[in-house]
């Protein structure tokens, strides 16, 4: 055993989903992650934030679909043919919801030891980067790792559920109607 393999292994680590926007490469951890899914037809909701695409039928169930890129301050960008959705398990101050998000492409799961991630870097109070936890070195490159649960507010949930019940109550209606035709 290399020297270097043998102090990793007494190093804990934790596996990440890594995936791009733009440039930058991103990652998750697994724990967050439900599924990945190619790319769908997404209905937008009327008045919902800039951020949030609209929603997609998940098994039945409306989940609401943001950008990611719009979230974390990126420019917006058309889709390609490696962008998909990430639905992702969150919790934000005590509301669990699901949630699918936009990416460029999903990379792969990779192993993070605590020896190779560093604080992020502080740019002052006009740059937000909370949901940024730190910066993992993995190879020549960084990871931004993202806790994704520091992306919305309590009032952000609250808004992205009341996006879905009202679409959720919209198909209602509209299954209502054709049932009863």
């Amino acid at each position: 055993m290399k020297k270097e393999e043998q102090n990793l292994s007494n190093l804990s680590s934790s596996s990440y989903l890594t995936f791009k926007l733009g440039d930058e490469v991103f990652g998750v951890h697994v724990s967050q992650v439900l599924n990945i899914l190619e790319m769908t037809k997404i209905t937008k909701v009327p008045k919902a934030p800039k951020y949030m695409r609209g929603v997609i039928n998940l098994r039945g169930m409306v989940l609401p679909v943001i950008d990611t890129r719009i979230r974390v301050g990126l420019p917006e960008a058309e889709d390609q043919k490696n962008t998909c959705i990430i639905v992702m398990e969150l919790s934000v101050d005590g509301i669990d919801f699901n949630v699918g998000t936009i990416v460029d492409e999903v990379l792969s799961v990779i192993e993070i030891y605590e020896n190779q991630t560093e604080p992020p870097p502080s740019l002052g109070n006009n740059y937000k980067s909370d949901f940024i936890t730190g910066m993992a070195k993995t190879d020549e490159n960084f990871t931004m790792i993202i806790d994704m649960n520091r992306l919305f507010s309590a009032g952000e949930i609250s808004e992205l559920q009341s996006n879905k019940e009202q679409n959720e109550s919209t198909e209602e209606k509209k299954k209502e109607t054709t049932e009863a035709k």
